[in-house]
């Protein structure tokens, strides 16, 4: 086990360094210049000059990339042109929220959809299975911007119980956590219910029910374990999207976490934000894919072998 986490933690630096190429490339020929949007557009040319040389922006594509990999390495991701800050200060100021925001959000899809995906699929063609279908389709159908503000005008607008944006406290992640928790938790539930299907028709599951097996033991020992890997693999790649993914929402609700700040540094092409941001994101993501993998041996040891 040891030997194949070291070996997946290797194959991540030429995947980090070629996102690194290819996020900098864009940037570097996408429109727009750094010097300019902080100084303005009536700013002097010499000072525009000198504050792109100062910032590097003077010298060559390949220069200017070699440099970024070579401090990026040694643990550098520079300062922000905008803020005039470290980068990695302003990282660990907004993943905290960020990784909060997706945990809740995930505890929310799993909490509800794993076990109505288990309910649905043991009723199938019930009123419990039919419901739950037409949920899940509709949550999947929902754009996460209009649920957020249903959501938003309802408990906040209306109601008064819920803050409706910004960020002061953990009360403050209700609403978002509830709106990606609802979008994700209609792929958990499709996911789940259709494994469960595929394996309680399986021959075994026929025989432990012959045997006089416990229909709860039959569900949650034998049908349960053979039908939860599928099920593993989509809440990881949710986790991991949701790191990155929670842009509209977080926009939506005014929070100041991760997905809002590479909007905002996209905009004002501040290259070392973009550029240490996707790293991060992209890092926890290859991160949780790992997780993913060694569950996969816990659960069903044959997957060792």
């Amino acid at each position: 086990m040891l030997k194949y986490v070291s070996k997946r933690l290797v194959y991540l630096i030429p995947v980090l360094i070629g996102i690194v190429f290819v996020v900098f490339t864009i940037m570097y020929f996408s429109p727009g210049d750094p010097a300019k949007l902080i100084l303005g557009d009536r700013a002097p040319e010499e000072q525009v000059e000198a504050l792109r040389h100062e910032l590097g922006l003077d010298l060559p594509y390949h220069q200017q990339l070699f440099n970024y990999i070579k401090g990026a390495v040694q643990g550098d991701f520079g300062d922000s042109y905008q803020l005039r800050m470290p980068v990695w200060d302003i990282i660990k100021l907004r993943f905290p929220l960020t990784l909060q925001l997706t945990t809740f959000t995930m505890l929310i899809a799993v909490l509800i959809g794993v076990p109505v995906g288990i309910l649905s699929a043991v009723k199938q063609y019930s009123v419990i299975d039919a419901f739950s279908v037409v949920f899940a389709l509709l949550m999947a159908s929902i754009p996460a911007f209009w649920l957020g503000m249903l959501l938003m005008l309802l408990f906040s607008l209306n109601l008064g119980w819920l803050p409706s944006s910004g960020y002061e406290g953990l009360k403050w992640l209700i609403l978002p956590s509830v709106t990606l928790g609802f979008i994700n938790c209609a792929t958990i539930m499709r996911m789940t219910r259709s494994s469960m299907l595929e394996v309680v028709r399986q021959d075994f599951i026929r025989t432990a029910r012959a045997k006089g097996a416990a229909e709860k033991r039959v569900i949650f020992k034998h049908a349960l374990k053979n039908a939860i890997i599928p099920v593993i693999t989509v809440v990881g790649n949710a986790f991991g999207a949701s790191l990155g993914g929670a842009v509209v929402t977080e926009t939506v609700f005014g929070l100041p976490g991760m997905g809002t700040q590479i909007i905002t540094a996209i905009r004002q092409k501040d290259n070392p934000v973009v550029l240490a941001s996707v790293i991060v994101i992209a890092l926890a993501f290859s991160l949780v894919n790992l997780i993913v993998d060694i569950l996969y041996t816990y659960v069903d040891p044959r997957i060792r072998d």
